[in-house]
């Protein structure tokens, strides 16, 4: 009887939850970015770590290959992510896929922390649960992906663990600790700085000396400095000197009049997205009414705060919140946090068969990203195809469109553009701007309608010489 509660003893530990979430989602870790979900945005965050490897790592000037005759220097978040990127293929060689590695490394990391700060606040039950809700989420998929959002949230998380360390159990260290991972993780995805919005209430704990509190805000309010340098400063200077943007923040009133018509998209973020589970969902909106019963008065405004704070980020980013799912991944551990008080209030038995069917539910929802369709492994080529006749250092057009998946398998560096761009008129005004070729893609359709002169072609791509086709 004892070896077997022994046996079972294990599945009651997180640290064998998180063991075995990272072991499932290694699966296909070595893929390039060519799943269908969000492979546009993995591509942008190689390309420029790529770039990192044969341009040299300027951290102040992140630099894409879609910006034409431009730099290709661009206004984005602080590209700490992109580093830890080169650092590896300096070690390695570049691969496509280091990014997805360090990713789940450092978000299981992130869950690790999450269930000791949930453990310190709350119960070891709540923090338990709420961390099964939390490694089943969205966070699922979106913490093997080649993205700066659940890295970014998971260096935030261990910030705010260290944050507590420091002000309740007298850690003197941890408040350089909080420094260093809170500062990165919101250099690296300023929405990650919503998790921080509970701070103000430190002023009002009668708990924490009056010292700490000052050292506190000393050491976060640099950390507010660094982060505010970077996006409200550094970051409109890189556009208005090499003029490319990566994101287009919108005023209060402009955001909500994008996303109010995304009214059904907005909602969905949060009752199927963020949870990637209708049972999921049932668990939090129950759950909030158990939170506000239970939890203490600092951990409801605390949680307050951070919604409101998070709500300002969604009004600045517009419509970009309702069409793209994982935006909503700062608020996912909030969300698993509140769901937990519900699932306590059943007899143990019921509480493993809702953490089942929720975790069931939510990897069945994304179980899709783990396969590559066989249509796209073709892009693996593209470089090596145009090779013989594309110089490493000629300017291209693709007809990639906005997207820069193109030009990232391409590895060259031009212009993207949608193929009812591509008029003889835009060709020729490129040419003079310093394009050499175009490569045109024949999955895009409709298909280009120039015939010749070609100086190569296969079943996937033409290329043209400029020179050839305009004169």
């Amino acid at each position: 009887m004892k070896s077997v509660e022994k046996n079972l003893a294990i599945f009651r530990d997180i640290r064998f939850w998180i063991v075995f979430y990272f072991a499932i989602r290694l699966f296909g870790i070595t893929n390039a970015t060519l799943e269908v979900d969000h492979n546009w945005r993995q591509s942008l965050t190689n390309m420029t770590a790529r770039n990192f490897v044969e341009d040299g790592a300027d951290l102040m000037h992140p630099r894409i290959d879609m910006a034409g005759n431009r730099t290709g220097i661009i206004g984005s978040e602080f590209p700490v992510f992109n580093y830890l990127i080169f650092l590896v293929s300096k070690v390695f060689g570049y691969a496509h896929w280091y990014g997805r590695l360090i990713n789940l490394i450092f978000s299981s990391l992130g869950i690790w922390f999450f269930y000791k700060l949930v453990e310190k606040i709350s119960t070891k039950q709540i923090a338990f649960t709420s961390t099964l809700i939390f490694l089943s989420s969205l966070w699922f998929m979106f913490s093997r992906k080649t993205m700066p959002d659940t890295f970014s949230v998971s260096l935030m998380i261990i910030g705010v663990y260290h944050i507590y360390n420091y002000l309740f159990e007298n850690k003197n260290t941890s408040i350089v600790w909080a420094f260093v991972f809170c500062t990165l993780g919101g250099l690296s995805k300023i929405p990650a700085v919503s998790l921080l919005a509970f701070l103000p209430l430190i002023l009002f704990s009668k708990q924490i000396p009056q010292p700490k509190k000052i050292i506190s805000f000393v050491v976060l309010g640099f950390t507010a400095f660094c982060i505010s340098f970077w996006y409200f400063f550094w970051v409109p200077y890189l556009v208005e000197t090499y003029r490319f943007q990566l994101y287009f923040p919108k005023g209060i009133s402009e955001g909500w009049n994008e996303i109010y018509p995304l009214m059904g998209a907005f909602f969905k973020k949060f009752y199927f997205s963020a949870l990637s589970s209708y049972l999921g969902f049932g668990a939090f909106v129950f759950g909030c009414f158990f939170f506000i019963q239970k939890a203490s008065k600092e951990i409801i405004w605390s949680v307050a705060l951070i919604t409101l704070t998070f709500f300002v980020f969604i009004l600045k980013t517009g419509a970009v919140f309702p069409l793209h799912n994982y935006y909503v991944l700062p608020f996912v551990p909030v969300m698993a946090f509140v769901a937990a008080f519900s699932i306590v209030e059943l007899k143990s038995k019921w509480q493993t068969v809702l953490l089942v069917g929720i975790s069931l539910e939510a990897i069945a929802n994304q179980q899709h990203d783990f396969f590559i369709k066989p249509k796209e492994l073709y892009k693996l080529e593209i470089e090596k195809s145009i090779e013989p006749f594309v110089p490493k250092n000629a300017k291209v057009i693709v007809n990639g469109g906005p997207s820069p998946q193109d030009m990232y398998f391409t590895h060259r560096k031009g212009w993207s553009y949608n193929n009812i761009e591509l008029t003889s008129e835009r060709l020729d005004s490129l040419q003079k701007e310093g394009a050499q070729f175009l490569i045109f893609n024949k999955h895009s359709k409709p298909e280009i309608s120039i015939a010749e002169p070609k100086i190569f072609e296969n079943e996937h791509l033409i290329v043209f010489q400029l020179d050839s086709l305009l004169h």
